[in-house]
């Protein structure tokens, strides 16, 4: 098992996100990219695996090294960074194991690895994504469940200001509404988001209709 840290480049970065990835992980993410991007993939190298005395200190040493040096190489590739394969190797599987937490009522641990998740995508530059406004929303629901309003309410604006210019987005009228409901609880002004929500519904949005944030976070697909 290897641990990757990413970090902030230029600065001391006081909360570096960690992930934990298995040969195999690292294997198939060679496959998938070179499957997609072969040209690319041509002059990136990927650590071979040893038949013998693969767990030694030594071993384990230089291949965490040509490992980092893999992963340098993909990031130097515009389009291979931008990529949802490359994307998803360093926080889908975070995704998924906060997903699953928070559906059993797990919602400390699935605090811990929504925040990690968040973490990854921020050093990654993606916070724009679809995958980050389902990180904010199940940290939403994990701060709101254990009574951490403050903290959910700030999580709520961030989404709605990843979602200022986005009418149409399925996560928008739940957003809009955890966080008026929120910003009553904290005492915080709601006035943007009701004449927001009151927008949509004169657009013809059926509001009564739309899943809370929890139940989006249930059935949204992670494959």
């Amino acid at each position: 098992l290897y641990t990757i840290y990413l970090i902030r480049s230029g600065q001391l970065d006081k909360a570096p996100a960690a992930i934990a990835r298995r040969y195999s992980d690292f294997e198939r993410l060679n496959r998938r990219l070179r499957g997609r991007f072969g040209c690319d993939m041509a002059g990136v190298a990927f650590p071979r695996k040893r038949l013998r005395r693969n767990f030694t200190a030594e071993t384990i040493a230089k291949r965490s090294r040509a490992f980092e040096q893999f992963l340098s190489h993909l990031h130097s590739i515009a389009e291979i960074r931008r990529s949802p394969e490359f994307l998803e190797f360093f926080f889908l599987q975070d995704l998924r194991a906060a997903q699953r937490l928070t559906c059993t009522g797990m919602y400390r641990e699935a605090l811990a690895t929504w925040a990690n998740a968040y973490h990854l995508q921020d050093r990654l530059g993606v916070c724009g994504s679809g995958r980050f406004l389902l990180t904010l929303a199940g940290l939403v629901v994990c701060h709101q469940e254990l009574d951490q309003l403050g903290e959910a309410h700030g999580c709520c604006e961030q989404a709605l200001q990843l979602l200022e210019a986005q009418d149409s987005h399925p996560l928008l009228g739940p957003f809009l509404q955890a966080h008026v409901h929120l910003a009553w609880k904290v005492g915080k002004d709601k006035r943007q988001s009701e004449a927001r929500l009151q927008g949509l519904q004169e657009a013809g949005v059926p509001l009564q209709q739309q899943p809370s944030l929890k139940e989006c976070l249930i059935k949204e697909p992670l494959e």
